[in-house]
């Protein structure tokens, strides 16, 4: 027995100590304290179980930024290949540019990068420079036609790949529209 516990028993008999110490013990030994406490570290602002709020938090964010992503990369794959399936192979397409310009011709390719263009026309405008009465020119004095892509000076093939960035929209023609019916004839021409 330790001294402070002595201490407080003094007075007692040998078998009074005896007794009171062998209940001691065995109500030690049935007690789930028998063992030296054990020494913790202050808690701090931990939350529940011990773990911290700041783990899940970043957990949070990081699961919702996935979430989101994820959610990105659907809508806009969903765009691309909806855009390519959209287009009749059959038929032309006109090709509106960032620029103003505009492509007649069949979209063979559509993806997150280009668009190729294959047998392409263009629209050319031809404008009386100095009119024969003598007055200023004005949009009745032009003359629109259609042109065929590779009889420019630089010679270029009949294949275009355009930056996806570029392209405002792209529409399918009618068989029956002004533009269809002025490439058929083109090629029923046989010019090149």
């Amino acid at each position: 027995m330790d001294t402070e516990n002595a201490n407080c028993y003094a007075g007692t008999s040998t078998n009074e100590m005896e007794l009171i110490f062998s209940m001691d013990v065995r109500r030690q030994a049935n007690d789930n304290s028998f063992s030296e406490p054990q020494q913790t570290a202050p808690r701090s602002h931990t939350g529940r179980g011990g773990r911290g709020v700041l783990p899940k938090v970043l957990m949070g964010l990081a699961v919702l930024l996935a979430l989101s992503a994820l959610a990105w990369l659907i809508v806009m794959g969903v765009g691309y290949f909806n855009a390519g399936s959209s287009v009749k192979a059959k038929q032309f397409q006109a090709v509106f540019l960032t620029n103003g310009q505009v492509y007649f011709g069949k979209v063979k390719n559509v993806n997150s990068d280009y668009v190729k263009l294959e047998e392409i026309y263009y629209l050319q405008v031809q404008q009386t420079v100095q009119p024969k009465d003598g007055k200023a020119t004005d949009t009745s004095n032009q003359e629109v036609s259609l042109a065929k892509l590779g009889g420019e000076l630089h010679g270029p093939e009949d294949v275009m790949y355009v930056n996806r960035d570029q392209v405002l929209f792209w529409e399918n023609l009618k068989e029956d529209g002004k533009v269809a019916k002025a490439i058929s004839d083109y090629k029923a021409s046989g010019d090149k």
